[in-house]
């Protein structure tokens, strides 16, 4: 009896710890569509990852698309230092059509623990190029980005 009730004891401790530490908890619920909100998809092959200039992987950014709306949405989700606040980006430009075609665009950054997002803007008939960073503070400190995507997603 008393082995049993050792392992039982030990088998609970070992739950307990799975639960004690919320912070890996709440970044598996994260995903792009809970970020953006309702009626956002994901665009075909809009998940990049964001590297280091060694490829260690950081985290991913995503595109979202809203078809009733016309909204875009770019959200930067950390894989790496989740829990820990680091600074992120995420930044979507949409490009107008025409003779005097121009790029406007949203851009935001700041130190968070699991992701950074929604950043929104506009693009019902028009391309959009996104991109993503994450910086890793840890002990071998590295900024992580994801490449320009070229003009597409053109909603």
């Amino acid at each position: 009896m008393r082995k049993s009730t050792t392992i039982l004891l030990g088998a609970a401790l070992s739950v307990g710890g799975l639960m004690v530490n919320p912070a890996y908890a709440a970044a598996s619920a994260v995903t792009p569509e809970r970020v953006c909100g309702s009626g956002f998809a994901r665009v075909a092959h809009s998940k990049q990852a964001v590297k280091t200039s060694s490829q260690r992987v950081l985290g991913y950014v995503y595109l979202l698309y809203n078809r009733r709306t016309g909204y875009n949405c770019v959200t930067t989700i950390k894989t790496s230092n989740v829990g820990t606040r680091t600074f992120v980006m995420a930044t979507i430009t949409t490009q107008t059509r025409g003779a005097n075609s121009r790029a406007s665009g949203e851009n935001e950054g700041r130190s968070v623990k699991h992701y950074l997002g929604p950043v929104k803007t506009y693009g019902k008939g028009r391309c959009v190029s996104y991109m993503g960073r994450i910086r890793d503070d840890g002990r071998n400190a590295a900024e992580g980005k994801s490449r320009w995507k070229s003009w597409g997603s053109c909603g």
